[in-house]
């Protein structure tokens, strides 16, 4: 959800002087020396996430790898909590952002297939009048586009006040006034643009439809169906993780001290990215996605229809809340990164069966978001 793009970038050398510092109360915790073991380490995907902290200065990064037989491995380095020192706990639990639109998308396809929504419907069949703005209009705005991206939508996000009351609670129409308040970005269908109001609005079409909560849907359609032991939406309110996870950190400033932001409300994420997870049950969700155990074969392969988003890295196409990725020794994997104050995630599955998630604690600068993106491709190409 937060453009990890525009975050100031560390100046070089005191990156590394604080890396040098967590990777070391890391190793002296679990009883071994820095640098050597860090720079001994066989594993490429170890040799990523201890590059992530050494390197970058991220206070932790966890991983979670599945091969095509189906084996997994965890990874973690760094520290889990800076004020005590405390390990990075092994698949620890993170709040996953915009990881939560891929799960949006799966509940409204399975709609879809139902036969109570329609792809290419406007808006208006479902909410009339909801959406009327300047350039907005939900008559003119379909299912598809809203999921795809190419709606037109203005983001509702304002970064500055998110961050300024992590505490606040917001309903999903202030969330959408916000967005309405603003001129339309283009006309729908005629160009991409990401933009989180997209999936504000789906989320209360699926509501409307179905006469439930979205958390209920989601729950019941896609965690409680694939057995998703560790993931959850929150509930009104709750501003904590529920079981063993790392301190999630953010910096104001390059030179900054680092402020914990672990416990937020994520209410201004709702259908667009509350949700809270585990590396290894993000792999589980997008390989039961891709092997057909969510969505029928006609729903996924409009998932799966994707346009240019090259704004998300060079080759990336978007489809309906999933976006394609090359992979740099060939094909590419599916899947949907995440960022919320306090984490970073990124990763997917391919068609045959591997699968990796990666989280850092802190929204990184676009230099480190690019070597999390390098760490997803070594760990699915290895």
């Amino acid at each position: 959800m937060f453009e990890v793009s525009k975050l100031s970038k560390p100046k070089p050398g005191a990156t590394r002087r604080r890396a040098t510092v967590l990777a070391g109360i890391a190793l002296a915790a679990a009883g071994l020396q820095a640098p050597a073991a860090l720079a001994a380490a066989p594993d490429p995907v170890q040799r990523s996430v201890n590059g992530l902290v050494r390197d970058d200065g991220v206070p932790a990064a966890l991983a979670a790898v599945t091969g095509r037989d189906g084996r997994s491995r965890d990874y973690t380095a760094g520290v889990g909590d800076l004020a005590t020192g405390a390990r990075v706990p092994r698949d620890g639990q993170v709040r996953i952002g915009s990881t939560t639109k891929a799960f949006t998308a799966t509940v409204m396809l399975q709609l879809v297939g139902e036969g109570q929504v329609g792809l290419d419907r406007p808006v208006d069949s479902y909410l009339p009048g909801l959406l009327r703005g300047d350039g907005i209009d939900g008559r003119r705005i379909t299912v598809r586009q809203l999921l795809q991206h190419t709606s037109g939508l203005p983001d509702y996000l304002d970064q500055g006040a998110v961050l300024a009351d992590l505490r606040r609670y917001y309903e999903p129409r202030d969330l959408l006034d916000q967005a309405l308040a603003r001129k339309a970005e283009f006309a729908p269908g005629t160009a991409w643009n990401y933009s989180n109001t997209n999936y504000i609005v789906a989320g209360l079409i699926i509501e409307k439809v179905t006469g439930r909560p979205l958390g209920e849907e989601i729950t019941e359609r896609v965690i409680d169906r694939i057995g998703l032991r560790h993931t959850y939406v929150p509930a009104p309110g709750e501003l904590t993780l529920r079981a063993p996870h790392p301190e999630g950190y953010l910096r104001e400033t390059a030179d900054g001290p680092w402020r914990d932001v672990t416990e937020l409300d994520p209410s201004f994420g709702w259908a667009a990215g509350e949700l809270v997870s585990t590396d290894s049950d993000i792999n589980r969700f997008f390989s039961a996605l891709l092997s057909g155990k969510l969505l029928a074969p006609a729903e996924l392969a409009q998932m799966r229809t994707t346009v240019p988003a090259d704004k998300l890295g060079a080759g990336t196409r978007y489809g309906l809340g999933v976006m394609s990725v090359p992979l740099s020794c060939g094909g590419v994997y599916w899947g949907h990164g995440g960022d919320i104050p306090g984490y970073h995630t990124r990763g997917g599955a391919t068609d045959d069966g591997r699968a990796v998630s990666i989280a850092v604690t802190t929204l990184p600068d676009a230099a480190t978001a690019h070597h999390v993106d390098t760490a997803v491709d070594t760990a699915l190409c290895r």
